[in-house]
């Protein structure tokens, strides 16, 4: 980066594909699709999450359709396979993504546990990663903080890693702060946090590790007013990224003055 770059100067790839905002969202949880498509607008984000189970995209005709407002010649659309509990309906749905899509083959993978957590299976995620992989799909994984399987999801050929900060849609905010750090350093791909944000200093937070984005859907549209939080975590991954690049002070024990005391003469 250059010496007085900011975030304005920034972007990352994804599979080939520059992006300017950092911030991912969701596309549900939304009381209809108009408040859907403001929140959207004010996140500034352009890759959207959809879950393909559970959201019209063209499959049930003469029903509302997403695509309506958050249109795919303006945004990324980010099929995923949320609510699956088994590699084969994990697969199964990223292909169905692919055929209403028009070939579309950047997809998110999430292969859940159980429904009490919604931790993911991180061996039912790995066997549908190598197979999705294969079938030439660009993987953005969602996994557990583990360190060791986070690469291997990269090894496989998944384009980016995102691990929980917490569980999905708890607000617990960023939980595993040196799990983070580890995997952000061994990586090679976008490592962007997937769940459990709740507000806008969770984002920023994230970001100051060295995120290469978050992902979030309930900590906004299950704000009091998902437009204006929308907004702010907006602001908030724009002011972690400029924070990381700047690079922070260290921590110290003690005081430390802000004006120095030496050569002066009292």
């Amino acid at each position: 980066m250059p010496e007085h770059a900011t975030c304005t100067d920034d972007s990352f790839v994804v599979a080939g594909t520059t992006y300017h905002s950092r911030l991912l969202v969701g596309s549900g949880k939304y009381k209809d699709l108009d408040e859907t498509r403001q929140a959207t607008e004010a996140s500034g984000a352009e890759i959207i999450t959809v879950a393909i189970r559970r959201t019209n995209i063209g499959q049930n005709p003469g029903e509302p359709n997403l695509l309506d407002v958050v249109p795919p010649n303006k945004y990324t659309i980010l099929p995923n396979t949320a609510g699956c509990y088994t590699a084969e309906d994990a697969v199964r749905t990223c292909r169905l993504a692919r055929e209403l899509l028009d070939g579309h083959t950047l997809v998110k993978l999430e292969v859940l546990g159980d429904k009490k957590t919604l931790y993911p299976d991180v061996t039912a995620t790995l066997e549908a990663a190598e197979i999705l992989v294969k079938d030439g799909f660009d993987v953005m994984v969602y996994t557990s903080d583990d360190p060791i399987l986070a690469k291997r999801l990269e090894d496989i050929g998944c384009c980016a890693v995102m691990p929980l900060a917490a569980p999905i849609g708890s607000g617990l905010g960023i939980q595993n702060k040196y799990n983070l750090r580890t995997i952000i350093e061994n990586a090679n791909v976008p490592i962007l946090v997937d769940a459990g944000v709740g507000t806008a200093s969770d984002a920023a937070i994230a970001m100051e590790l060295g995120c290469d984005g978050v992902l979030m859907n309930t900590a906004i549209a299950g704000a009091q007013n998902p437009v204006l939080m929308a907004s702010a975590m907006k602001k908030a991954i724009e002011a972690g990224r400029e924070a990381f690049l700047a690079g922070r002070i260290p921590r110290k024990r003690y005081a430390s003055a802000s004006s120095p005391v030496d050569g002066t003469f009292f």
